[in-house]
């Protein structure tokens, strides 16, 4: 289990709701993933995986320029209101990142769990090399409330196995993963369907490690 997964197990046993779905994980090797899958996860969260060291410095600086041009534009004020704000930063993190934010963090943002997440990725890109830390990833990653990994992921939404998701199906699960339990919630969203055809262009030129 990792530290993401504790969180959320402890907030089901003692915030749970109506309706709530049974805890779904299981543990698959990585030849038993769908080469899709693969391709599409790193298309949609992370398409320098195969070459970067853990950070992708260039995702994360564009990720700040577009949170302060938001700030910018939600303010009534205009740019010197917005510069008093702090803005946060949004998306920009590599699949190494995200892993070491999900095993061993807690979901806090502040500048200490972000600079505590930069040593945890410099540690596992250091210890383990690209394909298991995939491997890792895309069995521990959320896919829905209580939905962990792919096998749990491919089972839930199209009874199939992990190994057997097509293109379209591998698609529609990476686009999921931002925001996993709201796409769950809405799984007939516009944007979903648009953003699926866009991965599914991308994946061919996904690089495998």
């Amino acid at each position: 289990s990792t530290a993401f997964m504790r969180s959320e197990l402890w907030r089901r046993t003692h915030q749970a709701t109506p309706g709530q779905g049974p805890w779904s994980q299981q543990w698959v090797d990585a030849e038993r993933i769908s080469v899709h899958l693969k391709r599409a996860v790193i298309a949609s969260e992370d398409d320098g995986f195969a070459q970067h060291r853990g950070v992708d410095w260039s995702a994360m600086e564009s990720a700040w320029s577009k949170n302060q041009k938001q700030a910018k534009r939600n303010s009534p004020h205009g740019v010197e209101r917005a510069t008093e704000r702090p803005v946060k930063i949004v998306g920009g993190s590599t699949i190494t990142q995200q892993l070491a934010k999900n095993l061993l963090l807690s979901g806090e943002r502040s500048l200490v769990r972000k600079g505590q997440e930069f040593i945890l990725t410099l540690c596992l890109e250091a210890l383990l090399d690209k394909r298991r830390i995939l491997e890792l990833y895309l069995n521990s990653v959320e896919w829905g409330d209580g939905v962990f990994g792919a096998e749990a992921a491919a089972r839930r939404y199209f009874g199939v196995s992990a190994q057997q998701l097509n293109p379209e199906q591998a698609a529609r699960l990476a686009v999921m993963l931002p925001a996993p339990k709201a796409f769950e919630r809405r799984p007939q969203s516009a944007y979903l369907s648009r953003r699926t055809g866009t991965i599914l262009a991308r994946m061919a030129s996904a690089n495998l490690p």
